[in-house]
Formats: structure tokens, sequence, C-alpha cells
């Protein structure tokens, strides 16, 4: 009993100078994938994100829902295209999106982490035109045919962060759950990929750590062994060799440019790992792939 007291002590006063490092900052969370699906893994996810408001650091969570969007356009009969990974949304495929992402997913998430311990708020862009977006003009260039426009409906692209809101909820103690929807001059809706707009929230507070929960290990060289860590040169000749396949891509230019406007870090990390945040910001190793401008 006495040893294992001892142990517990010891990885407390290890993850000290972590903690110390963090303590008053900023670090904004895209939750999706897997860790949204396994009720352990929700749990997991929940009292890491308490446990960094108790211990003194900002959590502000970006969310996706794409597969529970998925489902309920198929019962309502409505098919799903997609063009390059983007969802293309007409308008009554926004209005499922709206409803799932900001009346369903956000709050169902809201409530996982009000119930173990934390005090959180849900929002979507409408609120306090917390999201400003405008139409995302998507060009495919081939190089054996014309540039090809892509017409994919109410998609989005964030162009300003209400950061002030969210720092005013983050002083007075509460955790921000952002849906990622947003909304441009005109009062339209758009659609918004999550980690496009967990980077733009990134970028507008400031943050210390931008981190990307995935249903991957993270980035894969070649042979298929985890990179742990990669600077800016090194993210961006990933993505031109090959090396950054599919999905990875934007994940990576999401990191990539939000470590040109100041985040210090991004991580790309495995979701399915239990205290997968906890371990990849207070431990060594870490369990994922940590992007930064410089080794």
């Amino acid at each position: 009993m006495m040893d294992t007291a001892h142990g517990q002590a010891r990885v407390l006063l290890e993850s000290l100078p972590f903690i110390r490092k963090f303590h008053g900052q900023t670090v904004v969370i895209k939750y999706g994938g897997h860790a949204m699906k396994d009720e352990a893994l929700k749990k997991s996810f929940a009292l890491n994100v308490v446990l960094l408001k108790y211990i003194g650091v900002n959590p502000v969570i970006v969310h996706g829902g794409g597969p529970q969007i998925g489902k309920m356009l198929t019962q309502l009969g409505i098919e799903s295209h997609f063009r390059e990974g983007l969802r293309v949304t007409d308008d009554a495929t926004m209005d499922v999106v709206e409803m799932v992402l900001v009346g369903r997913v956000n709050k169902e998430i809201v409530n996982l982490v009000n119930l173990h311990g934390g005090n959180s708020v849900g929002l979507s862009g409408k609120d306090g035109w917390l999201i400003k977006a405008r139409k995302l003009e998507m060009v495919l260039t081939r190089e054996d045919a014309p540039p090809e426009i892509i017409d994919l409906g109410n998609v989005g692209e964030p162009v300003a962060v209400n950061a002030q809101l969210i720092r005013t909820l983050t002083d007075s103690g509460v955790i921000p759950v952002i849906a990622p929807v947003g909304v441009d001059e005109h009062g339209k809706t758009y659609n918004i990929n999550a980690d496009a707009v967990a980077g733009a929230v990134a970028q507008a507070l400031g943050a210390r750590r931008l981190i990307l929960l995935t249903d991957v290990a993270g980035v894969l060289d070649a042979e298929g062994k985890l990179i742990e860590s990669m600077d800016l040169r090194e993210a961006s000749t990933a993505i031109e060799d090959g090396t950054a396949k599919g999905g990875m891509i934007p994940k990576l230019k999401c990191c990539m440019e939000a470590l040109q406007s100041g985040v210090e870090k991004a991580h790309i990390i495995d979701g399915r790992v239990e205290n997968s945040l906890i371990l990849e910001l207070f431990t060594k190793q870490g369990v994922g792939t940590e992007v930064c401008m410089r080794r």
C-alpha cells in the first residue's frame, strides 16, 4: 500500500514542471472521432478536461460530429455527398447539420463535462458573433485538366473569431464547448470543418497549445512508424512527398497555420488512448505527434 502511495506521489511530482508550464495558459482541443463514441473514452476525456481546469489551465473545446450528422441524414432519407473529404451541404443538409451539432452533440458534451465536475457552456458560431465565416471557394487543380471549381454549398471557412467572448468565459471559470457552425455578415449559416475552427480559435486566443484528437496514432512515416516530433519544414515536406495522406493533410496544414500565427506547439494525438490529453501535455513521451516551428 505504501509503495503504491509513493509511486503516485512520484508521478505527481514528475508532472509538476508541466503543470507549472501550462498554468494560466489556454489549450484549444479539437474533440472528435472514436473518443466521442466510446463510453470509457468519453468519461476519460471529460475528466482530463476538468482536471486541466482545476490545475489552472484554460481548456477550450471545439467538436466535430460527422458520424452523427450522417446517421441523422440517413434516417431522414437525405443522401450524403463528399468532395475532397468535405460534406456537400445544401440547405436541407445545413438544417440537419445545425440541428445535430448545435442542438444535440454540443449539449451532450456540455452535459458530459458538467457531470464530471466541470462548469461548461455550449456555443455555436452564431452566439455573440463567435465565428464569422465566408463561403469556402474550392478549386481542384490537375496536371492533365483545367481547374475545377467545386461548389460545396453551405460550407464555409472561418474569417474571424470573437476571442473576447471566449476569454470572458474562461476567466469566469467556464469551459467553452464550440460547435463548428459559422455565420456571415448577412446572417447566412455555414458548416465549417472542426479542425479549421479549432485552428482559428487557437490563433485568435494566442493559445499555448492546439491539440487535435484523431483515430490514428499521429503522423506516420513511410514504414508506418509514429513520428513523435516534426518542425514546420518537416511537416511541409511530409505533405509534399506523400508521407502525410488523406485526412492527415488538412490536419497538418491546420497545425502549420496555427504555428505561423503564434501558437507555440500543435499536437495530433491518438484519441483512442485513455487519458490521451494528460499523457500528451504532462509526460515527456506523449501519445502522438507534436508539431513545432523548429527543432
